[in-house]
């Protein structure tokens, strides 16, 4: 009897590894873009595993949020609010997160503008990649809002990148997005903006699991970025994320985002 258990956990091991399992990645840029960030990586982690991962992207946020909201990803790399979401959903549970750094929206405006103080943006059109972007729009709306009382005119255009570029064309009074898409700009277009204002902290984008995948599979995939964030040879695949500590994730750190606020502002899609 106990080879036959044997044999069917071997089986069912087998099974596991041959299936091929989905990883979405919130598109803070451009397809093409995060296929050279992710590919890389996932590759690798599939080495280490054993299992195939098959990443999936797509063109805009909304797009994004109706897919995890039915399940679609197996595996996703999201914002923490989606994370809380996700949650509510589907049942996904963080496994990773970047524990070397905290997640914070900030808000530039033009150089050349003589804005220097919140107050002078009551009424203003505020550029957003979209309404759900966590540290660029949803956690800057919010705060906006109820720790200022302002109120605002919020343009959503698609990406951080195209923040950035309206602000800086003088398109909106100001923009929102966060300091890590914003130093991956070109220096260039930096030097024509200013922060006027820094948003409350919170953990940084996790990575997830949805409850199907099965929890052996889940810790491979954990471990194995975990190994590769201590790699020397391949820490670097995680650098482009960019995630530069990675640490386990637990939900708990995410859930006080409930208290901020923030369901306000989340536009359900």
């Amino acid at each position: 009897m106990k080879y036959l258990v044997a044999i069917l956990c071997l089986i069912h091991s087998s099974f596991l590894l041959a299936q091929e399992y989905t990883f979405g990645v919130v598109p803070q840029y451009e397809p093409q873009k995060l296929n050279t960030i992710w590919q890389p990586l996932l590759k690798q982690v599939s080495k280490q595993t054993g299992v195939t991962i098959k990443l999936i992207t797509v063109e805009s946020i909304p797009v994004f949020e109706k897919a995890f909201a039915n399940g679609e990803y197996d595996f996703a790399y999201m914002n923490p609010w989606h994370s809380v979401v996700a949650y509510e959903k589907q049942g996904y549970l963080p496994l990773i997160k970047d524990a070397g750094r905290k997640l914070q929206g900030i808000l530039l405006v033009n150089k050349d503008s003589d804005i220097d103080n919140l107050s002078q943006l009551e009424g203003a059109e505020i550029a957003f990649p979209a309404p759900n972007a966590l540290g660029a729009s949803l956690l800057m709306r919010a705060d906006l809002a109820l720790l200022y009382g302002l109120t605002i005119k919020p343009v959503y255009v698609q990406t951080h990148p195209s923040v950035y570029l309206n602000v800086a064309l003088h398109s909106t009074m100001a923009g929102g997005g966060v300091m890590g898409t914003f130093k991956q700009q070109p220096e260039s277009l930096q030097n024509k903006l200013k922060i006027l204002y820094k948003t409350r902290e919170i953990s940084r984008h996790p990575i997830v699991a949805h409850p199907r995948v099965d929890a052996a599979i889940q810790l491979k995939v954990q471990q194995a970025i975990l190994d590769i964030g201590q790699s020397p040879e391949h820490k670097h695949l995680l650098a482009g994320i960019p995630i530069i500590k990675p640490n386990i994730a637990t939900l708990a750190e995410y859930q006080q985002l409930t208290q901020w606020g923030l369901r306000s502002f989340y536009v359900e899609n």
